[in-house]
């Protein structure tokens, strides 16, 4: 959650946001590089930045970023030449062709009504019919019984996915006994679909195929959770801090390389800061979305996200305790919802948010919804959560009968981990030990806490007088080029590059363990930090 750096004019007036582009565009910025010129456009002023644009690619001729932005400004002044230009070059050089197709399709309505894009798109699509399935598909909410799958598709289509288990034969492994599910992208989806299968068997490995108007478009495979309760021993990776830097985005092929049954996303996901803007919104979402490595690493490791204040709102910014007010609210959590696929996304629609649990064996995930509902730090006994959240919280941690309870939180629960910031549990410090005295009143055992936000991984330890310590551990700088740098306090702190967080469970055990491994974008593992059960006991 790193302030805009210097080089950049931006006034932001939360909950309203107005915004002042700066005529600039510059590199190191990297998480505004683009989404300035989307928003710019949003408001008509898109123009300012053709000249730039242009100077910026006279002295970076590969970067493919600046050259969607080409095409996309240039379709905005109903050039379409040009902008065909732009579209052809940055497809030759490797941008994926579904960046186009994505959109934002209200921006780029001049480029999709022409003739030359519909013979590009047409030719494109005979060659390469897949790319019909413009993003995913991506893995989540798998239970022991079945599973989610999330696609974008280039129109609007009938799709289907078919799931069998896979099934280990000589020379090796074939799909039978299959179950399926189906579906229709329509525009007022984002041309996106959720296909949920049930009727699986826990604890089984499956293989998948994605079908748009009957053609096999995708395959993949995932296994299914063990049945709640059932001792287990697996990997789940976790971090946030994932802003989009083409250089770093190789972190989610190392990520892939490790046999997780779990991904899971803490916040600052994509890097918006515009909550009045659906366009500027999705155009993060299409950058990600269309990444190779991204689309590799979430069809077959099941994902699940929560958002932060990059997501959500702006840099520290808060959602306040109405429903409805400010009136981007809801708009936002659909734009969220229609780009995951979670459990659930928050209570119902009456009280929308991103919180939502699941187990894994017994092993228990608890996801927190902290900007929604979060109220100004500076109101008299601020909270975070809301009543509804809390409640919700309370009476999950009460039924729990699950080894480990993993309490997820995207900003950090440790004090001092954000010195001197109230955007952390510290500047909600009565709520937070509402929270835990509430765990510790009620002998609630098994409790690990998992945050992000800041751009490190770290451990920490939360002393607790008559009750266990709380331990936490903390990984927020995925693809983020930005890095915050450790503070006194904490147990180990880890930034000097890019990193991500994996625990591994085993409750098999006499004594059951999780163990922390911070590993880098090199797949180096930097730190590794064990708990036992017994350390979480009263």
């Amino acid at each position: 959650m790193d302030k805009v750096q210097t080089g950049w004019i931006m006034a932001v007036v939360l909950m309203g946001a107005s915004t002042v582009h700066p005529v600039t565009y510059e590199q190191d910025q990297y998480k505004r590089q683009g989404l300035n010129v989307v928003s710019a456009v949003v408001d008509g002023k898109g123009d300012a930045y053709l000249a730039p644009v242009a100077r910026y690619i006279e002295t970076h001729p590969d970067d493919l970023e600046s050259m969607y932005i080409m095409a996309l400004l240039h379709s905005r002044q109903g050039r379409v030449d040009q902008a065909m230009s732009w579209v052809t070059r940055a497809v030759e050089h490797g941008m994926p062709v579904g960046r186009f197709i994505a959109g934002p399709r209200d921006l780029l309505g001049a480029l999709h009504e022409s003739q030359p894009w519909r013979e590009f798109l047409k030719r494109r699509l005979a060659d390469h019919p897949d790319e019909v399935l413009v993003h995913g598909p991506m893995v989540g909410s798998v239970t022991s019984r079945g599973a989610a799958f999330w696609v974008r598709t280039a129109e609007p289509a009938a799709v289907r996915v078919e799931v069998s288990p896979v099934v280990t034969v000589a020379g090796g492994s074939s799909s039978e006994g299959g179950v399926s599910s189906q579906a229709a992208t329509t525009g007022a989806s984002d041309y996106t679909a959720r296909l949920d299968v049930t009727g699986l068997r826990p604890d089984t490995e499956y293989g998948y195929g994605v079908f748009v108007k009957d053609r096999l478009c995708a395959m993949g495979r995932f296994r299914t959770a063990p049945p709640i309760g059932h001792p287990v021993r697996f990997s789940v990776g976790f971090g946030g801090g994932a802003g989009y830097t083409p250089d770093h985005e190789r972190m989610w092929t190392a990520i892939g390389a490790h046999d997780l049954r779990l991904f899971l996303l803490l916040g600052d996901n994509v890097y918006i800061d515009d909550p009045t803007k659906p366009a500027v919104q999705r155009y993060c979402y299409y950058r990600r979305q269309s990444r190779p490595e991204w689309r590799r690493l979430v069809s077959h490791v099941p994902v699940y996200a929560i958002w932060d204040d990059h997501d959500f709102v702006t840099d520290d910014g808060w959602g306040g305790p109405a429903v409805e007010q400010p009136a981007w609210k809801r708009d936002v959590w659909d734009v969220f919802r229609q780009n995951w696929v979670n459990p659930a996304y928050g209570g119902d629609a009456t009280t929308p948010g991103c919180w939502f649990d699941f187990h894994w064996g017994d092993v228990h995930f608890i996801m927190l919804d902290g900007r929604y509902y979060r109220d100004n730090p500076k109101t008299p006994n601020p909270s975070m959560l809301g009543p509804v959240q809390k409640a919700w919280l309370k009476k999950t941690l009460a039924g729990s009968t699950a080894t480990f309870k993993v309490l997820i939180s995207p900003v950090p629960w440790s004090p001092g981990a954000k010195p001197g910031s109230r955007d952390s549990w510290d500047g909600y410090a009565d709520e937070r030990e509402e929270i835990f005295d509430w765990i510790a009143d009620r002998r609630i055992e098994g409790v690990i806490l998992l945050a992000a936000d800041r751009h490190r991984s770290d451990v920490w330890r939360i002393e607790r007088p008559g009750a266990y310590p709380l331990v936490e551990f903390e990984s927020s700088r995925l693809t983020n080029v930005h890095r915050h740098g450790p503070v006194p306090g904490c147990l180990f702190s880890y930034n000097a590059k890019c990193s991500f967080g994996r625990l591994t469970f085993d409750t098999t055990a006499a004594d059951p363990t999780v163990v922390y491994d911070i590993y880098s974008i090199d797949n180096e593992r930097v730190h590794t930090f064990t708990v036992r059960r017994r350390q979480l006991e009263f």
